[in-house]
């Protein structure tokens, strides 16, 4: 799933320093992430980046072998409170599977 962040998870995760988020434009910001391939869109309106991916579509943080976060103590707000904030609150693709036992 993409993961959508704001310029103080940018800046947790070590993409944006302290000061150019404070005296930059986001969309000088996102200009910069954009081109070296850090995020792959910005929606200018609500001031939020969506990380880029790998071809696979995992997060560049996943650990491509132990499916572990590399960045967890740093992780965005969005990835904190999944599954109940996305796309799909309450939804988790690798969680258990609901069974249709009576059916």
């Amino acid at each position: 799933m993409p993961v959508e962040v704001r310029l103080p998870d940018l800046v947790r995760l070590g993409l944006v320093d302290p000061f150019e988020a404070e005296h930059e434009a986001p969309k000088q910001i996102a200009r910069r992430l954009d081109k070296a391939g850090l995020i792959e869109h910005f929606n200018f309106k609500h001031s939020i980046f969506t990380l880029a991916r790998r071809a696979s579509g995992d997060c560049h943080f996943l650990d491509a072998v132990t499916r572990r976060c590399t960045v967890y103590e740093r992780r965005p707000n969005t990835c904190r409170a999944h599954p109940q904030v996305g796309p799909r609150p309450g939804y988790c693709p690798h969680g258990p599977r609901a069974t249709n036992a009576g059916a």
